[in-house]
């Protein structure tokens, strides 16, 4: 028995061989035929499952079976306060359930437990909590302006949504995805990555546990050119919701443009993290290692390009490079463990690439820059930070999705906010800064969707979240949540007996003839 048996046995969860699909309330049958991949544990490259792969006939019987729930009505025509009940209920089994969900999320994410367990999987469970208590409070329109009438505006169910997960935040973000389709009773097919399909599927397990009728989500597994293409060009979704890379993102919206199917694309970021002199200077250090170093360095909206203004600049590089090089990379099922390893080979190996050509392209290296083959045969990346002097270097352009970051020097503030809108993205922006006007003019002119003042990686689910530019289309929030899951309808009923017109009605000289 290998360790992680013997973990998974001593904290008795079970692990099938091979995962399955789970359609209409049960897990798919195993199909010889199908095609497998491998699942690993990050931390040692450990096999721990295969994945049996959905082919289009699957996905279809996926679709169909979502279809075939949001017509019967258990979910599309429940009333607000059920949806309420099951919502808050799953939420109360995910807290209850966190150290599971963290342990199998770990096993295939690769992500330090301690922090899976203390942020991303309370972040589940309050994502639904938060959309029971929105469509508690929302309401519809009603306009009496127009004489003799009345017109109410309501919404509806969209019908059957495809969501796409992503693998480097699968609870986190599938549950978002999941909370803002499901609360306002659509049904859903779930694609998860095929790196990290465990603790997605004991999530929907969960749902379904807390009373969510069976048929309402519907996983389906596999690689994107096969199961993920035959859910973005199926004819019978409604909605897609995507959240990955834009390269990915583009195939996506290509296949639902021959339905012309309403996508919703949350991507890829490039963020600065802009240090200016009169900052302080704990708080950013602090702030910039968090924004950075967090899940290993795998989240769109890392400070990736640090800018730091030149009077701090020699002082903040040195506490930088220092910390970063205390940074306890190892297992991330070690409580004490800041950074994992990468979620899987050839991702790890991307990042090296990305860290290669820095070098090539004249980055200079202060620290890390090379795989941590002493901890073994896991994905590590040792922590690295480079100093550059030119925004256009490969490291500046391209999502590195690593624990990799480059500093920059400037003089003045409007150097920053150039070099801050540099890019072809714009999800996220950070600035640290003890002057209003400042603050200011960092949020009148940084192009990014979320902009971030003294404070490394606060999310307020009130208000929309996505990115400008090749970051996204549309925005995760409530009212955007209601206003892309739903159909708008007006209704515009006479009031008075307002006059109609009388067309082709005989007058009475004409009928005497």
């Amino acid at each position: 028995m290998t360790e992680i048996q013997q973990l998974l046995a001593d904290r008795e969860i079970i692990l099938p061989e091979v995962i399955t699909g789970h359609v209409g309330g049960t897990a798919v049958a195993i199909d010889p035929q199908a095609n497998r991949h491998a699942v690993y544990f990050p931390g040692t490259g450990e096999r721990i499952a295969f994945l049996q792969e959905d082919n289009i006939t699957a996905v279809t019987n996926a679709v169909h079976c979502a279809r075939n729930s949001f017509d019967n009505g258990d979910w599309s025509s429940a009333p607000t306060s059920s949806r309420q009940a099951v919502f808050r209920r799953a939420a109360t089994l995910i807290r209850e359930h966190a150290e599971e969900l963290a342990l199998m999320e770990c096993l295939c994410a690769g992500l330090p437990a301690s922090h899976l367990a203390s942020r991303q999987i309370p972040r589940a469970a309050d994502n639904l909590d938060f959309f029971a208590d929105y469509i508690g409070v929302m309401a519809g329109e009603t306009f009496e302006q127009l004489a003799g009438y009345q017109t109410s505006v309501t919404r509806q169910p969209a019908g059957v949504a495809a969501l796409f997960a992503p693998w480097n935040a699968p609870l986190a973000l599938a549950s978002m995805q999941i909370a803002s389709c499901l609360a306002f009773g659509n049904t859903c097919v779930l694609k998860p990555s095929e790196f990290t399909p465990v603790s997605v599927l004991k999530m929907v397990n969960l749902l379904e546990q807390a009373g969510l009728p069976p048929g309402t989500i519907n996983v389906v597994n596999g690689s994107g050119t096969v199961t993920g293409a035959a859910l973005a060009s199926s004819p019978d979704i409604n909605r897609i919701a995507f959240t990955g890379g834009s390269s990915t993102a583009r195939h996506v919206m290509a296949a639902a443009a021959n339905q012309l199917t309403p996508v919703h694309f949350e991507l890829g970021g490039k963020s600065a993290n802009i240090i200016f002199d009169d900052a302080d200077f704990d708080r950013a250090v602090d702030g910039s290692l968090v924004n950075i170093f967090s899940n290993s360095g795998q989240i769109c909206i890392a400070g990736s390009r640090i800018l730091v203004q030149r009077s701090i600049a020699a002082r903040f590089v040195a506490a930088f490079v220092e910390r970063t090089q205390a940074l306890k990379v190892g297992d991330p099922l070690d409580p004490a463990t800041e950074v994992g390893p990468m979620a899987f080979k050839t991702h790890w190996q991307r990042v090296l690439d990305h860290i290669a050509k820095a070098k090539l392209e004249g980055a200079t290296l202060l620290c890390g820059g090379e795989p941590l083959t002493k901890l073994g045969d896991g994905y590590f990346v040792a922590p690295t930070v480079f100093q550059v002097n030119s925004n256009r270097l490969s490291l500046c352009q391209e999502e590195v999705f690593g624990p990799v970051v480059s500093i920059q020097i400037f003089d003045e503030d409007e150097e920053a906010f150039s070099l801050a809108n540099d890019s072809r993205f714009g999800l996220v922006g950070y600035c640290w800064t003890n002057s209003l006007a400042r603050s200011q003019a960092f949020r009148q002119k940084v192009d990014a969707g979320t902009l971030w003042v003294n404070t490394p990686l606060a999310r307020d689910l009130r208000a929309p979240f996505g990115g400008f530019k090749e970051s996204g289309i549309g925005r995760d929030g409530p009212r955007q949540a209601a206003e892309f899951f739903t159909e708008e309808k007006a209704t515009i009923t006479a009031i008075d007996k307002v006059p109609i017109r009388k067309m082709g009605e005989t007058t009475n000289t004409d009928a005497g003839k």
